[in-house]
């Protein structure tokens, strides 16, 4: 045994001597011959199959986006099994110290019951040019290492996973981005809005069919791409003033991780302007108008071709438009139809384009149509579920004494959830909680006095001016009655 031992270091110390001779002084043309034929050679007796991913590509002008995906997602399984990591700080990301396995360092991943192993390793080449500080170029790659028999998994579904999971992960993680227009050009700040569902004041079932409806339609790009619609979906939000829309935007952009573009209407020039805003959009993004009864004309428009005169006066002479009215927006409620729901809306998928208004009565029923706007959520007047949510969040409070009150009393009244949370903010530091609860019971107490008050008030109105209409008639009964007796007297004169 010990003979054998020894003539197999001697045969294998010959070969490491004879290739590092062909290496050394032998030309590239014949090295690259033994390179070429021994790799041929050893793939008879090596089982498995290697993938490698450069970091630069396109002689490192680019960084390669499957080596992006690839790191972020190794980032998450490589911290349970490696044991040096490289650390650095990435600019616009909720995780700001990002850490990824070092060089040379290697970990195991299992898709489907079937393990692969991932290294990552750098090639340095050193610059061919004489200097007493020598450049060197690094290019770093990931190796995926797996058995040759799953080569169909690992070629289609196992790698298709890796870089879907590599791009959610970096979108999630980002920073997520609030963008505004100032004409045809869009500028942002961070997104900072702590908004969540969870802290959300609204009815729980109304709030659960709502996310719902969100998580399905952020993971349905295969069912929009079978049934042949573009990935979008239209929101409609609705109700007065102080009921949370601004709010329930936040927090969506906040659960699907998605940026905001708050489009300003009365900013775009015409409708060629507003097709060049929706083109730089980016996808996972919500597209906003708010109160858009207010943005421009959406009610009349169609109304004022048809009601035009049938006659004009020639001596009338065309009155020249105002300065400002010129300057004015000239979109076109079918240049915003298009953008919502035409061929310019199907550029770029995964966004949300969200309406809000104060008076939906008053908006075109083709803009708020199903298919454009596909779901309408009223935001109404606070009421007990809603209630409770806002005294969990602002007091802690999961019950008290005074909940039953506050219930028929928010039964009786209408007050917008701005108004209750600005009564259960605390005043004092520790709250006082009965305090708020009894400020919040006082406001609702005057609110519904001065409903009563009001409509007492309209009810005499009628009542007087129901009176005054029939003291009217009477009088004009009595007029009627009066003229005949008149005519008589004067025919016997």
């Amino acid at each position: 045994m010990g003979d054998l031992l020894a003539q197999l270091g001697s045969v294998l110390a010959s070969v490491m001597f004879v290739w590092a001779i062909i290496q050394q002084y032998f030309p590239y043309n014949i090295r690259n011959f033994f390179d070429k034929y021994s790799q041929r050679f050893l793939t008879f007796f090596y089982p498995y199959i290697q993938i490698t991913f450069n970091e630069f590509t396109g002689e490192r002008f680019k960084r390669s986006e499957a080596y992006s995906a690839i790191e972020t997602y190794l980032g998450t399984t490589s911290s349970m099994q490696a044991k040096r990591f490289k650390a650095d700080i990435i600019k616009n990301n909720t995780q700001p110290l990002a850490l990824s396995m070092d060089d040379h360092e290697e970990v195991a991943d299992e898709f489907n019951g079937v393990k692969v192993y991932w290294a990552s390793g750098k090639n340095i080449l050193k610059s061919q040019s004489f200097s007493f500080y020598p450049n060197t170029d690094e290019k770093r790659y990931y190796k995926l290492t797996f058995h040759k028999r799953h080569r169909e998994l690992i070629f289609g579904p196992y790698l298709n996973h890796v870089l879907k999971e590599g791009r959610e992960i970096k979108v999630k993680n980002r920073l997520r981005k609030l963008y505004t227009n100032n004409g045809s050009q869009w500028s942002h700040v961070v997104f900072e809005h702590p908004a969540s569902f969870q802290t959300l004041a609204m009815d729980p079932v109304k709030k659960q069919e709502i996310v719902d409806d969100l998580t399905t339609f952020s993971n349905a790009e295969e069912f929009y791409n079978r049934i042949g619609r573009a990935w979008k979906r239209g929101y409609l939000l609705y109700g007065p003033p102080g009921t949370g829309k601004s709010t329930m935007i936040a927090a969506m952009a906040n659960f699907l991780c998605y940026d905001i573009y708050d489009l300003e209407l009365t900013a775009v020039k015409d409708n060629t302007e507003l097709r060049r805003l929706l083109i730089e959009t980016s996808s996972k993004s919500i597209i906003v108008i708010e109160d858009i009864d207010c943005s421009m004309d959406l009610t009349g428009q169609r109304k004022k071709d048809k009601e035009e005169p049938e006659e004009s006066d020639p001596a009338k002479k065309p009155v020249k438009p105002p300065e400002n009215e010129s300057k004015a927006s000239k979109v076109t409620l079918s240049g915003l139809l298009n953008f919502v729901d035409g061929l310019w809306s199907a550029c770029g998928g995964d966004r949300l384009i969200v309406f809000t208004t104060n008076h939906v009565e008053k908006l075109d029923p083709a803009l708020i149509r199903r298919g454009r706007m596909d779901k309408h959520i009223e935001l109404s007047y606070c009421g007990f579920e809603a209630f409770r949510v806002l005294a969990r969040n602002y007091l802690y409070l999961e019950t008290h004494d005074l909940f039953e009150k506050i219930r028929v009393l928010l039964e009786e009244t209408q007050m917008t959830p701005a108004d209750v949370a600005e009564n259960l903010m605390p005043k004092t530091s520790p709250a006082d909680v009965e305090g708020c609860l009894r400020s919040l019971i006082e406001a609702l107490e005057n609110t519904k006095e001065e409903k009563r008050i009001e409509e007492e008030e309209k009810r005499k109105k009628e009542s007087a001016a129901a009176a005054a209409a029939v003291a009217a008639a009477e009088v004009k009964d009595e007029i009627k009655v009066a003229k005949p007796v008149e005519n008589g007297s004067n025919g016997s004169i």
